[in-house]
């Protein structure tokens, strides 16, 4: 037989071929390929484009990018569609390999490859263009993508949803699936089932984006039923496939417990598969995986961390710089962390900005000319967007990013102020102390009575000094004392200490020395000074009736520490009397 095949190949090529053909579909690859070659040689286009598919796929000769382009080349110069096709779609991938010009001046180059590695839309145009005009439905596939997906002088979607129309309609899958997401570009909600259908079909063809969408879509019930197991089904099928979106979703999933059943183990394995393909997403989530594990795992998460932020991922960069200025998993690098930070604001993560502008306000002055506060606030500031228009003008304030301008800072906070509690209390500030504009003292209790409003216990505190003290409209210590109260039970030291303070003066409250000496006390073991004074002062005078002059002086030595002068005066007038006095003070 052997003997037959090569009498076959001298007598005459295209009874090579066809024996070639013979052998190939009996899996006898080495033995088909001389003859498929011989036929090659005599100028075949089909043998070429066979040809140049074994040496591709390494079918029956070692595999060759170089040998496949060369050979489809021809094969597609000599008008074979599916050569054309196929060679479309290696210059549009970048998978196209070449020899480089005989006529260049550079010898060393004579005989090296050259892979273009970036895609080539112009050949590939070339070639999927005759494809398709020739009636390949490979051909109208690859031309749809490349009127697509090309760069933008070259694309024409109508053009490609007409040639993904015909290429789905002659059953290619890769037609059908260009064909679904050509509809989904559309916008049209009544097109949904026939997506879901389209993607249907080249799922079953196999092609792993394919089954991934179909997921999604049934994930969600867009043309299709909702079936949460069935879509679990779908993103393991294209995850075997080693689809890495899929892999990330399949695996969220499973640690989620938000299709199926719960596995937080081979949620991880997925997630790590995922992110081993190069999918940011599947990096940062691992990362996040490791950091809210009851025991955390710092190193870990910051090596998934980091492959997230090289690949441009802005939240994991964020998540790194932080692991990086807090020292947990890695060395403690402010260089470094602030690096990252950077990255993730340069790139528009938003609380990254406020990571690095607060970096600079509480003293890291180095990084300074790293902040552009106008870029990063200005535009969401100017659109209505309170955080930016409150990080913008502190900015201002402090001169980071922009230079220091008190007015533009009180503007800016003024259009905080519409929407956040904290910006209310920090514009009145301003209009109480005249800080870039006039000092209104009508206008700041109006502002700080809507932080109070709000629940800002600072501004609770703000308000009743005002109203106790008349400024800014009528005095009204009842209604100090009540805000002061309030903001007392939510543990401001300062509250407390005025709710002694007007117990002991009987203004707002009745005259209550008792009661004002407990509330000295709360506020004097949260570090208040003036209520530690105070406080020294009652037991060591016996104002409220105890007597304890070894704990009042504590209470004085502790506001004195603190550079209150009434406390060390009073300290001076009232001398330790005994030994058992300083025994009782140790």
């Amino acid at each position: 037989m052997m003997m037959m095949d090569r009498l076959a190949g001298r007598i005459h090529p295209a009874l090579a071929l066809r024996r070639a053909i013979q052998l190939a579909e009996k899996g006898k690859l080495s033995e088909a390929f001389p003859l498929m070659a011989r036929a090659a040689r005599a100028g075949i286009p089909e043998a070429e484009y066979r040809v140049a598919r074994c040496y591709l796929e390494g079918s029956g000769v070692p595999q060759s990018r170089l040998e496949g382009t060369r050979w489809l080349r021809r094969a597609a110069d000599h008008g074979n569609a599916d050569a054309q096709a196929l060679l479309a779609g290696l210059y549009a991938t970048g998978l196209a390999e070449q020899e480089d010009h005989v006529g260049d001046s550079n010898s060393e180059s004579l005989f090296k490859r050259q892979s273009s590695r970036q895609p080539d839309f112009e050949t590939a145009l070339e070639f999927a263009r005759k494809a398709a005009e020739a009636g390949s439905a490979d051909g109208q596939a690859i031309l749809g993508y490349i009127l697509s997906k090309g760069p933008k002088a070259m694309r024409d979607l109508d053009a490609a949803h007409g040639w993904y129309e015909k290429s789905a309609a002659a059953g290619c899958p890769e037609g059908r699936l260009g064909l679904a997401l050509s509809l989904v570009r559309r916008r049209q909600p009544e097109q949904r089932a026939r997506i879901a259908k389209e993607l249907r079909c080249a799922a079953d063809a196999g092609l792993p984006t394919a089954i991934y969408l179909l997921a999604v879509l049934t994930e969600h019930g867009m043309g299709v039923p909702v079936d949460l197991e069935g879509a679990a089904q779908l993103y393991l099928l294209a995850a075997e496939k080693g689809l890495a979106s899929a892999q990330f979703r399949l695996g969220l999933s499973l640690l989620e417990g938000s299709l199926s059943h719960k596995d937080p183990a081979a949620g991880e394995a997925w997630l790590r598969r995922a992110a081993l393909a190069e999918n940011p997403d599947a990096a940062y989530r691992l990362g996040e995986f490791y950091v809210k594990r009851p025991k955390p795992d710092y190193a870990e998460a910051a090596t998934w961390y980091r492959r997230a932020a090289e690949a441009g991922h802005q939240a994991a960069a964020r998540s790194l710089g932080s692991l990086y200025l807090s020292g947990n998993g890695v060395a403690q690098d402010t260089d470094e962390g602030t690096h990252w930070l950077r990255a993730a604001a340069n790139g528009g993560n938003h609380a990254s900005q406020v990571d690095l502008a607060n970096l600079v306000l509480e003293g890291a002055s180095d990084l300074n000319d790293d902040v552009n506060a106008a870029e990063w606030f200005g535009a969401p500031a100017s659109s209505g967007d309170a955080i930016a228009a409150f990080n913008l003008s502190l900015c201002f304030a402090e001169g980071v990013g922009v230079r220091k301008d008190q007015e533009m800072a009180a503007r800016w906070m003024r259009r905080a102020a519409e929407g956040m509690a904290q910006a209310q209390y920090m514009y009145a500030r301003m209009l109480q102390d005249g800080r870039g504009m006039q000092a209104d003292q009508k206008q700041a209790r109006f502002w700080f009575e809507r932080a109070a409003n709000g629940g800002m216990v600072d501004a609770q505190v703000a308000l009743a000094e005002m109203l106790y003290n008349g400024r800014g409209g009528e005095r009204s210590p009842v209604a100090a004392a009540h805000l002061f109260k309030q903001a007392a039970a939510a543990g401001h030291a300062g509250a407390m200490f005025a709710i002694g303070a007007l117990y002991e003066s009987g203004q707002g409250l009745s005259l209550d020395r008792m009661t004002a000496q407990k509330w000295f006390a709360a506020a004097a073991q949260r570090g208040h000074a003036h209520a530690q004074l105070m406080l020294g002062r009652y037991l060591f005078k016996g104002i409220a009736g105890e007597y304890d002059p070894a704990t009042g002086r504590i209470w004085l030595e502790r506001a004195a520490a603190q550079g209150l002068d009434d406390a060390s005066d009073e300290l001076a007038a009232f001398p330790v009397r005994s030994r058992e006095s300083r025994s009782m003070r140790r």
